[in-house]
């Protein structure tokens, strides 16, 4: 929570804050959590400030000071920060992990090197903004406006472009990197001061359609941009699936994977085991970003399992970022799940088709939930000439 004597000198107007910052220098002001919606904070002096999971929806920010805040969870829908200042020049990095920011304007903002890693962008105004630098991993960034934005160094792997303008943007080693650029508009128009980089998932999840004129200014070599285009639209028959399921599964586990790689199906064991760690967790969810489809084993023993739990939670998120596009493949070793009252196994309950191996053990039974599965995986898939599953990794 915010520190009551922090808010209350804010409330007193940005002339007594800015004030109050420079006879206080040593202090780092806690505005954490504090509602600010609305407020005009216009030029006010936010460097370092704690304003984590604050309330800056709608607020007037134009012209603040935001190096080194920490704005980890915030939320700044709709809030005005036309040429707010958030460049690391100050203590740490301004950090905007996870803040949510759909529908901010950002124009001529300077997020130099600021970690917006995750961060909701959603139709974001960044016209102009200087991203040099900036951690946009994993960020949402459909029909965000990049119009002229420096996104030299940026680092935009795994982030959500669909719908995104980026007419007349910089680029030089700039990561483009498991993203679809097909649904982006401007990129023949993008200006490249320095080759960047273009990783093959990006490819092929683009199925190739990605305009020449961005590949060579990219630095692709024109050998493989005119191979590009009949390699990314072949049919292949492999998938990536993540396996989250309980270790007290094992035996099903290993069989069912077996099978699934037999039918190039490539499979990642979650380690359910592992203790809880946020090295281990990260891990999994770089996992589950990579893999095309989770495949959750539900049973009395994976119901159980936290680890389980935050994988479809995960699952879940990812189908958001991609606009409700399935990820989550469950099936079910029992009847646990048709009774349990557990809200996210309830959830997978009501609203998805659950595929039956309750009787893996008998040999028939088995091969037809199989086969069912096997056909269910595939049936997304489109004609050859058109569809392609898999990053190629």
């Amino acid at each position: 929570m915010a520190n009551p004597e922090h808010l209350e000198i804010l409330k007193q107007g940005v002339e007594a804050w800015n004030e109050w910052r420079r006879e206080n220098p040593t202090v780092t002001p806690d505005l954490r959590a504090a509602h600010l919606e609305g407020a005009f904070l216009h030029t006010a002096d936010f460097r370092s400030v704690n304003l984590g999971r604050a309330n800056l929806s709608g607020a007037r920010l134009e012209g603040a000071h935001l190096g080194g805040a920490n704005l980890w969870g915030a939320n700044l829908s709709r809030a005005f920060l036309h040429g707010a200042d958030l460049r690391a020049s100050y203590a740490e990095r301004a950090d905007l992990g996870a803040a949510v920011l759909s529908a901010t304007n950002l124009g001529s903002a300077n997020l130099s090197e600021a970690r917006l890693h995750g961060a909701f962008l959603i139709e974001a105004i960044l016209n102009g903004a200087y991203l040099v630098g900036a951690d946009l991993v994993g960020a949402d960034l459909r029909r965000a406006n990049l119009l002229e934005t420096n996104l030299g160094r940026a680092n935009l792997s795994a982030a959500a472009l669909v719908g995104a303008n980026l007419t007349k943007a910089v680029t030089w080693g700039t990561t483009f990197g498991d993203n679809d650029l097909s649904k982006v508009n401007g990129l023949e128009t993008v200006l490249h001061v320095g080759p960047s980089s273009i990783g093959i998932d990006t490819i092929f999840k683009s199925k190739g359609n990605i305009p020449e004129v961005f590949l060579r200014g990219c630095g692709v070599p024109e050998d493989f941009i005119a191979y590009m285009r009949s390699l990314a639209r072949r049919s292949i028959e492999s998938y990536k699936c993540f396996i989250s399921y309980s270790s007290k599964d094992d035996d099903f586990v290993k069989r069912l994977r077996a099978d699934l790689q037999g039918q190039t199906v490539h499979c990642y064991f979650a380690p359910e085991d592992l203790k809880i760690g946020d090295k281990f967790r990260i891990c999994i969810d770089e996992a589950i970003r990579i893999h095309d489809k989770v495949l959750v084993i539900l049973s009395q023993n994976s119901l159980k399992s936290p680890w389980v739990e935050k994988e479809v939670e995960t699952a879940f998120e990812k189908e958001r970022r991609q606009d409700n596009k399935p990820v989550l493949l469950p099936i079910r070793l029992d009847d646990a799940v048709m009774q349990t009252d557990q809200a996210w196994a309830a959830d997978i309950r009501r609203t998805r088709h659950i595929g039956d191996f309750s009787h893996w053990k008998e040999h028939d039974a088995y091969q037809q939930a199989f086969r069912r599965l096997l056909r269910d995986l595939k049936a997304e898939q489109a004609p050859p000439s058109t569809k392609l599953e898999g990053a190629g990794g």
